[in-house]
């Protein structure tokens, strides 16, 4: 599949959220993805799996970098833990900021109007999704791979730096 086949990924809203989540990706900090299982139920679509490939969009809805998913497991939120808080890349220093920031979100008048009501948040199930990055359309992306080489390869993903996931 090319990258003009791809699906796409919409972090957050458009706006200063989704651009610092684009960029975070950009530089290396953001390796970990979570979705809200209900919003997949509710709009239809599969939850993503390993090996899948998505291009993240912008805020102007332009590709702004492709990710291949190198892990999707569903868990319940208490799971998470302060690793993978971390590895989403938006400043967490542990799993308790993780946890206020997304029940914010999953409170919120805008995702209550979508779903048609307000998530259960002790028993509410994730998607995490850890993710490599495979290429950018504006940026040529070079990175210390686990191998220890750097040289970039555009065949071959690129490994974010919290293993071999995330």
């Amino acid at each position: 599949m090319g990258h003009d086949d791809l699906p796409t990924l919409e972090l957050a809203l458009p706006g200063p959220e989704r651009d610092r989540g684009v960029a975070a990706i950009l530089s290396g900090q953001k390796t970990a993805l979570t979705g809200l299982l209900e919003i997949y139920e509710h709009a239809g679509e599969a939850v993503p799996v390993t090996g899948q490939r998505f291009w993240v969009l912008d805020s102007e809805g332009r590709p702004a970098v492709t990710i291949e998913l190198v892990d999707v497991r569903v868990v319940p939120l208490k799971e998470i833990d302060d690793d993978f808080a971390r590895a989403e890349g938006r400043g967490y220093s542990d799993v308790a900021e993780w946890r206020a920031a997304h029940e914010e979100f999953f409170r919120s008048d805008r995702l209550s109007e979508y779903l048609g009501r307000t998530p259960v948040i002790d028993t509410t199930l994730l998607s995490l999704q850890n993710a490599s990055e495979w290429s950018s359309p504006t940026t040529r992306v070079v990175r210390d791979r686990l191998d220890g080489s750097s040289e970039d390869q555009p065949d071959r993903p690129c490994e974010w730096r919290y293993g071999c996931w995330s």
